[in-house]
């Protein structure tokens, strides 16, 4: 099996951050490298290096799941 083809790098923008957190999952679930960040003149300037992606990622997921659970009750 060949390996995906990479690209060096790939910005996208968003309007919301729900919106780029969904697309960072897509990525990882992908295999790849995924990093984060605002763009100016958004502040506060916010960078998520790809060591910390899971975290960001994880604090939304953790978010929808309590919402999600407390309906339920």
């Amino acid at each position: 099996m060949l390996p995906k083809p990479r690209h060096p790098r790939l910005t996208k923008t968003f309007e919301t951050e729900k919106e780029a957190k969904l697309f960072a999952k897509e990525k990882l679930d992908e295999g790849l490298v995924v990093t984060a960040g605002t763009l100016n003149p958004h502040t506060p300037k916010q960078i998520i290096p790809s060591s910390a992606v899971s975290i960001w990622l994880g604090s939304t997921l953790d978010q929808t799941a309590d919402r999600s659970n407390s309906r339920s009750d």
